[in-house]
């Protein structure tokens, strides 16, 4: 099991930008694929992106394309969230999650490990 924490939540405003941090902790984090999901007020919890163990591949939620870019640092155990243009829509618990394969998935039930969440709230 890989324990994972997030930070770099907090508010915003429309058109505006966050970085998202997970810290892992565990062995196997270089060998697992990584996702964030996010959960609004009343909603399922969504896929956002996802990156495999060696990032050379990157999968996004059509809402996100182009304007969230998931990454990660084996390095440091971290993997990252930079969100750009951010909408009223992006507002959420945003989640860090993962996989204990090196492939990414996009559903929710792809994912044996998840952080706490940090809340993210855009203003317009």
């Amino acid at each position: 099991q890989v324990q994972l924490v997030e930070s770099g939540g907090g508010l915003v405003q429309a058109g505006g930008s966050l970085r998202l941090s997970c810290a892992a902790s565990g062995r196997t984090f270089s060998s697992n694929a990584m996702g964030w999901f996010r959960q609004a007020p009343g909603k399922e919890r969504d896929f956002v992106a996802a990156i495999d163990w060696s990032s050379s591949s990157t999968y996004y939620a059509d809402s996100v394309k182009g304007r969230f870019t998931i990454s990660r640092d084996n390095a440091k155990n971290t993997v990252y969230l930079q969100m750009d243009s951010l909408k009223p829509e992006d507002t959420a618990v945003y989640y860090c999650a993962a996989r204990s394969s090196t492939w990414p998935g996009r559903s929710k039930h792809d994912y044996n490990s998840w952080g706490q969440g940090t809340q993210v709230t855009v203003s317009s």
